[in-house]
């Protein structure tokens, strides 16, 4: 595979998604930073640098999603690698972290706050990977790799020595859906030049936990980065962290 390939991810304005694509563009390829609200985009792609191109991609969209498949393919042709970063941890953004760790038990949390979370861990990424297949069935080594998460681990989490156990709800629910979509991606593109995989950036700092996350964005982006340029003897169906396989 040559410097000439092109990836696209989603959720890139900021946090770990911004950092994946800094370093997808370190190592020469060319970035698509797919952004719900364009002009945040292009304030990243000023922040990432050349080689990086914004587009405006709301992932709980289908004609935002569409639409951007179609630019991709008249302006760049071309589609190597999907990086399904786009993700929330609660249907209020602005709500304490503390206190969506408290409503985010599936006991209490209202159903159309739940449903806000599948709609964009879970649906949006089933909708950006189908309308980008084709042009990643086109590429001689197409990858897609979804941010997954240990926290919503069930073996993990079946653990009674597991504190996290005690917030194990909507989002953790939602990224263990999550986890499923990747291994049905996977199967179903067997066989294919396509590998699908999904990373564990651990708990890094962003706004998705208010920034009580403990690792950096630095670190949270290596093992996304990692599976989004394995070769063709690389795994594919697999969910992993920088330590290796992270048990489902």
């Amino acid at each position: 595979m040559s410097d000439e390939r092109v990836a696209l991810v989603t959720g890139a304005t900021q946090g770990i998604g911004l950092q994946i694509a800094k370093d997808l563009v370190a190592k020469g390829l060319t970035v698509i930073v797919g952004a719900r609200v364009l002009e945040k985009g292009e304030k990243a792609v000023q922040d990432i640098g050349a080689g990086a191109h914004a587009i405006q991609l709301d992932v709980t969209d289908e004609a935002s999603i569409a639409q951007a498949a179609a630019l991709i393919r008249s302006r760049f042709g071309r589609l190597d690698i999907l990086m399904n970063n786009a993700g929330i941890s609660r249907a209020k953004p602005n709500q304490d972290f503390a206190d969506a760790v408290r409503t985010n038990l599936l006991t209490d949390a209202p159903l159309d706050e739940i449903r806000t979370v599948f709609e964009t861990n879970v649906f949006g990424v089933i909708a950006v990977t189908q309308a980008m297949l084709p042009l990643l069935r086109e590429s001689p080594a197409g990858r897609i790799v979804i941010t997954g998460s240990s926290g919503a681990s069930l073996t993990l989490n079946s653990d009674p020595a597991n504190a996290h156990r005690r917030m194990f709800g909507n989002y953790s629910a939602s990224k263990a859906a999550a986890h499923a979509v990747m291994l049905a991606l996977a199967l179903a593109l067997e066989g294919t030049n396509i590998k699908v995989n999904a990373a564990c950036p651990g708990f890094t700092s962003t706004a998705l936990n208010n920034f009580n996350g403990t690792r950096s964005v630095e670190e949270g982006a290596r093992e996304p980065v990692r599976l989004a340029l394995i070769g063709d003897d690389g795994p594919t169906g697999t969910f992993s962290d920088e330590n290796g396989t992270v048990p489902w």
